[in-house]
């Protein structure tokens, strides 16, 4: 009985907690939505906003220019080669750890370098199909 109480309370939490969130996230926006209309009745803002674009695009143009370089280009690829393993990696890892607290029964784990790490799982919510 005590543990559909406690479900029952984490049920209603989650509720209570979803419910303020959306609430929070539409003040948040209806927020954003009057400081951007400030923004854009601005005419010093705008006139600057215009001249950083300006810069902007000059900037992106000379960033293909050098990304275009062989040396750069080989260099580019290298990084997203390694960054798409260090995500690989990691995805691994913390499958790896899923595993290791079912088995072990334990969210703590002393690796080779003699450091005690703590395991911690993360949770969302999303809408289902």
């Amino acid at each position: 009985m005590s543990e559909q109480l406690t479900l029952i309370n984490c049920e209603s939490l989650i509720n209570s907690g979803v419910v303020r969130f959306d609430i929070l996230k539409k003040e948040t926006g209806d927020l954003k939505s009057q400081l951007d209309s400030i923004l854009e009745n601005d005419d010093e803002y705008q006139k600057l906003r215009e001249d950083s674009n300006k810069i902007s695009k000059l900037k992106k143009i000379s960033k293909q220019k050098i990304m275009a370089r062989q040396e750069v280009a080989v260099l580019n690829e290298k990084i997203r080669d390694g960054n798409s393993q260090l995500k690989e990696l990691k995805t691994a890892i913390s499958d790896y750890l899923a595993q290791y607290v079912i088995l072990s029964g334990s969210n703590q784990i002393e690796l080779a370098d003699g450091v005690m790490r703590q395991i911690i799982s993360s949770a969302k919510l999303v809408k289902s199909l």
